[in-house]
């Protein structure tokens, strides 16, 4: 499988969790020292405040259009990077989100740096 296959399975597996309000299986995507950095927050430094963060994003049933589609991936070793087109629908948005991933032990992908860039102008930084 290709880089770009296996990064979107990954932003599948996400999109499906945060479609649930899943805010810890999020989270559990990011390293433990992850960082998630978005104009629609504060940066989030961590797995409980990055879960933190998905739990307001998701409360309510926020999220449940959420998609995210691999536009370009590459790698080199157990580094990877990403850009990916997100939607949430017309109330939250859309934009890209640049991405670094590190491989861990067993194989699978986790989020080292995630940076949100919104494509709607009256968003707030």
């Amino acid at each position: 499988m290709s880089i770009h296959d296996d990064l979107q399975t990954f932003w599948n597996i996400y999109a499906a969790a945060y479609r649930t309000g899943d805010a810890a299986a999020c989270a559990a995507l990011f390293v433990p020292d992850g960082e998630l950095h978005s104009p629609y927050a504060p940066p989030a430094r961590g797995r409980a405040a990055i879960e933190a963060l998905h739990r307001i994003w998701t409360q309510d049933g926020g999220g449940t259009d959420k998609q995210l589609t691999v536009i370009k991936a590459g790698s080199s070793g157990d580094l990877a990077w990403c850009l990916a087109a997100y939607s949430e629908g017309e109330a939250a948005g859309e934009g890209t989100s640049l991405d670094i991933f590190e491989r861990q032990a067993g194989g699978d992908w986790l989020i080292r740096i995630c940076s949100l860039n919104s494509n709607d102008p009256h968003t707030e930084t």
